[in-house]
């Protein structure tokens, strides 16, 4: 089994900063993406932020020069500074990692964490 475990959020004024992290543990063989998702109320989940085992990011263009996303490979956790808060940003994130798991090495597999909730009041 494989585990992500969040932590972070909150509550913040608009303008403010947060940040996030996401540990992810078990029988794990190798992790290729990890990243974060969000979705607020009433809306579709959309990916925030996601990034590669060798560093190559992507963000959504509602986040870029805002957040920043990093990676820890050897603790299998990745982090996501989010900074210039907007209330927009309200919504739960969830990060989300591309494993290979030691129990079935030729395939992968997205697993996901429980969600945190980021509100950000104006």
């Amino acid at each position: 089994q494989v585990q992500l475990v969040e932590s972070g959020g909150g509550l913040a004024q608009a303008g403010g900063s947060l940040s996030l992290s996401c540990a992810a543990s078990g029988s794990i063989l190798s992790i290729y993406d990890m990243g974060w998702y969000r979705q607020a109320p009433g809306k579709q989940r959309e990916l925030v932020a996601g990034l590669s085992s060798v560093g190559s990011g992507n963000y959504a263009d509602s986040v870029k020069g805002r957040f920043t996303i990093s990676r820890d490979n050897v603790k299998n956790t990745i982090y996501l500074q989010m900074n210039s808060l907007k209330p927009e940003d309200t919504a739960v994130y969830y990060c989300y990692a591309r494993v290979v798991p030691t129990t079935s090495p030729l395939r992968e597999f997205t697993y996901w964490g429980q969600g945190t909730q980021v509100t950000i009041s104006s």
